[in-house]
């Protein structure tokens, strides 16, 4: 994300659009701009030298008239109230589209993750629901990992709110270890989901799958399965990966011209998606710039990173060859960006539709813990793979149908599906 880009607006602007075409009453505009719940806390944490620092944390839900509010929570240095509140509406449409019984929510702390010790980043999760216990719940608002926390913290965060309840409740978060009431499939199914929709988005487009080849910005969760499933699933050829090297502070892409090994490169990166450059480069890895994923000669662009990646000062060194941009980050082009993405025909999958993939495992992590009864990995994908491909097919039939960008077609979905349940509900 740049400075100048602002996600919130970002949402807005996005949501607004789309509530033109829809002619959408005032009253819900204005209900769907902003969050309907808002929580900032202040947490003191003592560290391991004894020192006690305190630290900003946010949660916001956005929107609960489809069901519980859903949505990850961030340990980022960079983490602004802004980012939360679009991430929690970006949520909410993403559950909408996937046709998941959710709302929209979003959860951040203002901390490098990187320079805490276990214990201390232990201590400032416990903390952070103490604070904020009362306004989580299996039929509240349930959390998972994002960015810079991982399965280990969401089980604190399960252990710390069943002590505050008085009751085991493995439901109030998802992302959990197995084992801990966590489900089998979650670590791999936001990326598994972005290539179903890229394998879909090619079988509308009339293109062989086997030998196309992909770009991919970042090396986090989501880019390594999207790496994996891309090259094992669809036999295509990733040429590149980036990543954030926070030591020396700038980004750089790992590129193969015969393509990567996302398996081997998995063995060389860190919790945090950072790749070791040494080690590549004693495997024949070219190490590049940071945008150099940006303007490859490839069929598919995968921006699986921040937000705001793709703007109006680099959307024109996109190639001409691309074909399609699977947005596997949220919110990783700009509106801006967006009209020139049009004029020049490229095929967008839309950030909430295109990896929707974990918040619906997520969901069917809930159902598991309600049950407790777990299925294999076997059932989970296959059932990921269903819901993934339906929610592809039902908004690009509505693209074709309205000649409308898959963008708005996915935002028309969304609002309306939420717009529907507030009316039931007889909130507006």
């Amino acid at each position: 994300m740049t400075d100048e880009i602002n996600p919130f607006e970002l949402a807005q602007k996005q949501f607004d659009h789309v509530a033109d075409m829809l002619d959408l009453d005032e009253e819900i505009r204005a209900y769907l701009r902003w969050p309907k719940k808002e929580f900032h806390v202040r947490i003191p944490v003592r560290m391991d030298n004894g020192e006690l620092k305190i630290f900003d944390g946010f949660r916001v839900q956005h929107n609960d008239a489809l069901g519980p509010n859903k949505g990850g929570l961030r340990f980022f240095q960079n983490e602004t109230f802004d980012t939360v509140r679009a991430l929690g509406t970006w949520m909410t449409w993403k559950c909408a589209v996937a046709n998941v019984p959710l709302g929209g929510g979003k959860g951040g702390v203002v901390v490098d993750p990187t320079q805490l010790s276990d214990r201390e980043k232990e201590r400032l999760l416990r903390e952070y629901v103490r604070l904020l216990w009362k306004n989580f719940g299996p039929r509240t608002d349930v959390p998972a990992p994002d960015m810079g926390s991982n399965a280990q913290m969401m089980c604190w965060f399960m252990d710390e709110y069943s002590a505050l309840s008085g009751q085991y409740t493995p439901g109030v978060v998802t992302g959990k270890p197995v084992g801990a009431g966590g489900s089998l499939g979650r670590m791999q199914a936001t990326g598994f989901g972005v290539i179903v929709t890229v394998r879909e988005a090619m079988k509308h487009l009339g293109i062989d799958p086997k030998g196309t080849t992909a770009s991919i910005q970042g090396f986090g969760n989501v880019a390594q399965y999207s790496a994996t499933n891309f090259v094992e699933s669809l036999g295509g050829i990733v040429k590149c990966v980036s990543c954030w090297d926070r030591f020396d502070n700038k980004s750089y892409t790992f590129y193969r011209e015969d393509g990567i090994d996302p398996r081997y490169l998995m063995t060389i990166t860190d919790q945090y998606g950072m790749i070791n450059k040494t080690k590549a480069a004693e495997n024949g890895y070219e190490i590049l710039d940071g945008d150099s994923w940006l303007h490859q000669d490839v069929d598919v662009l995968i921006p699986a990173a921040l937000e705001g990646q793709i703007r109006i000062d680099n959307v024109d060194k996109i190639s001409s060859r691309v074909k399609i941009i699977a947005e596997a980050a949220n919110g990783p082009t700009t509106t801006e960006a967006d009209e020139t993405i049009k004029k020049k025909g490229y095929f967008v999958i839309p950030d909430f539709l295109c990896n929707c993939g974990g918040v619906t495992c997520s969901y069917f992590e809930s159902v598991q813990n309600d049950a407790n009864f777990y299925w294999s990995e076997k059932e989970v994908l296959e059932k990921l793979d269903e819901k993934m491909t339906d929610a592809f097919n039902f908004v690009y039939s509505l693209s074709v149908e309205r000649n409308v960008f898959m963008r708005d077609a996915a935002y028309m979905v969304a609002i309306q599906r939420v717009v529907t349940a507030m009316k039931l509900r007889g909130w507006v």
